[in-house]
């Protein structure tokens, strides 16, 4: 596709340059799309979504991050405690009456 800029009109080489402006755009949204179809692809080989792998945070941690209970208070069966973190009230508060950690495991 040759053009000889030479013979064109200032009002069409302006024209020519809005559509080449204009097919750049489209071309760059194309390759856009075609990388992340290609990513996705590759992510989903591994196991991971491409959001999972952007946020840096996986299905993993997310299901650790809450843990299961391992201590339920006596009085509240219903209030619990994984163990990890600041100890709750209730917790420090059976502790300094003399129940034993162990009587309040799950």
């Amino acid at each position: 596709m040759a053009i000889d800029l030479d013979k064109m009109s200032k009002k069409e080489l302006e024209q020519l340059i809005v559509d080449a402006k204009a097919a750049m755009g489209r071309a760059a949204d194309r390759e856009r799309l075609e990388a992340r179809e290609a990513a996705e692809k590759v992510a989903a080989e591994y196991g991971f979504s491409l959001s999972e792998l952007a946020s840096g945070k996986t299905a993993r941690k997310k299901a650790s991050a809450t843990g299961s209970a391992k201590y339920a208070n006596p009085e509240n069966p219903m209030q619990t405690w994984t163990g990890k973190g600041r100890q709750p009230t209730w917790y420090k508060d059976a502790v300094a009456a003399g129940t034993p950690p162990e009587a309040m495991e799950v």
